[in-house]
C-alpha cells in the first residue's frame, strides 16, 4: 500500500471543525485504504508552547480527538513526535544541506517575522524538521493545506538534493491535496484559525455552538430578499455538512427569497450537530482515559522506531558517520 505521512501539531487543547474537515476526517479515510501515519509533531509546537502542562495535555487533547472520529490504532499509526528521537538526527543531517535562502523565503517565516518582529530559530527551521518527519518515515503521499504547500516543496528539494549526493534514499513525497475541501470560513469569512479568534471548536457544547454559528458574518439582506448562497460564509459551512439533495434545497431557498440568514444559520447548527455530537460523545470518553490514549501513542511509537531506525540507519552509511553501536 501507498504510504501516506500527516503530522498534526498541538496546538491547543481545542481542534476546530476546520481541522476536522479540512484534515482530520480526510485521514481516516485514507487510513482503510493505505499505509498511513499521524504524527502529534510536539517538537514543532515547541516553537510557540512554553509550558509543560500544557504541551502534554494539548497532545492527549488532540490523540483523543482523531480516536474519537475513528481513527484505528490496529489500522494506522499515530505516536507522539517527541518519542522518536531519529527525526532529531535526521534532521541535522538535512540542515547541513539546506540552503538558508529557501528558509528565509518561507512563507510562514516571513509572516511571522512581520507580525512580531520577533521569531526563535524554531520557527526559521520549522520546514527542515517537518521535511525530516517525512522523510524518516520514507512517505510517498503527504495530505496539505495553502499553507503547507510550500513547505513540502522544500521537502522535496532537499530529497532529491540529498538523493543526488548520497545515493537514492528518500522516495520524493508527493502532495495529496483535497481540492474540494479549501479553504474552511470562519465566523468572520477568513480562513478559520485561533490566531483569528473566529473558530467554531469541534468539542464545543451545544450553548457554545450556536452562539457562534448565530455570530457568523452575513450581508445586510433582508428574509425577503433573493440571496447569492456561494458568496454567503453559512452556506459555505453547510456544504461541508449536508448532502447533495440538502445543499441542492438550502441553494433553492437563498434563491427564492423568504428565507432568512437566521433560517440558513438554524440548519446549519442542525447539519453540524447530526455529525459532530457523536463524536463529542466519543471524546469525553476517550479524554477520560489519559493513560490508556499515552499507551496507544507509546505502542504508535514503538512501532514507528523499526521504520525510523532502519532509515536512520541507510542514511549514517550512506553519508559516512559511525555506526549505531
Amino acid at each position: 500500500m501507498t504510504r501516506v505521512y500527516s503530522g498534526v501539531q498541538p496546538s491547543a487543547n481545542q481542534v476546530h471543525i476546520g481541522n476536522y474537515l479540512g484534515a482530520m476526517r480526510k485521514f481516516v479515510e485514507l487510513s482503510k485504504k493505505h499505509e498511513t501515519t499521524v504524527c502529534i509533531v510536539d517538537l514543532h509546537a515547541l516553537t510557540s508552547v512554553s509550558n509543560k502542562q500544557d504541551l502534554e495535555e494539548f497532545s492527549i487533547s488532540l490523540a483523543a480527538a482523531y480516536l474519537a472520529i475513528g481513527l484505528d490504532p490496529s489500522q494506522a499509526v499515530i505516536f507522539r513526535q517527541s518519542d522518536v528521537p531519529e527525526v532529531c538526527e535526521l534532521t541535522w543531517y538535512l540542515t547541513c544541506n539546506f540552503p538558508l535562502g529557501l528558509l528565509e523565503r518561507a512563507h510562514a517565516f516571513k509572516d511571522a517575522r512581520a507580525k512580531s518582529g520577533k521569531v526563535n530559530a524554531g520557527i526559521m527551521y520549522y520546514p527542515i524538521l517537518m521535511a525530516a518527519d517525512i522523510l524518516l518515515n520514507k512517505a510517498e503521499l503527504v495530505p496539505v493545506g495553502a499553507d503547507q504547500k510550500q513547505h513540502l516543496e522544500m521537502t522535496r528539494e532537499i530529497a532529491i538534493k540529498f538523493n543526488h549526493l548520497y545515493g537514492e534514499i528518500f522516495p520524493v513525497p508527493e502532495p495529496l491535496i483535497d481540492e474540494n475541501t479549501g479553504v474552511i470560513p470562519g465566523l468572520d469569512g477568513r480562513k478559520m484559525s485561533k490566531s483569528y479568534d473566529n473558530f467554531i471548536g469541534l468539542f464545543e457544547t451545544e450553548k457554545k455552538l450556536k452562539k457562534k454559528v448565530m455570530k457568523i458574518v452575513t450581508d445586510s439582506k433582508g428574509v425577503e430578499d433573493k440571496k447569492e448562497a456561494e458568496s454567503c460564509n453559512v452556506f459555505k459551512l453547510y456544504k461541508f455538512f449536508a448532502n447533495k439533495e440538502q445543499i441542492k434545497e438550502m441553494k433553492d431557498n437563498y434563491a427564492g427569497g423568504g428565507f432568512g440568514y437566521g433560517d440558513a444559520k438554524l440548519e446549519l447548527l442542525r447539519a453540524i450537530k447530526e455529525e459532530i455530537d457523536p463524536i463529542r460523545d466519543s471524546y469525553n470518553k476517550w479524554i477520560s482515559k489519559p493513560d490508556d490514549i499515552r499507551d496507544i501513542l507509546a505502542s504508535g511509537a514503538k512501532k514507528n522506531r523499526e521504520v525510523s531506525k532502519q532509515t536512520i540507519a541507510e542514511v549514517r552509511d550512506a553519508i559516512g558517520v559511525g555506526k549505531i553501536l
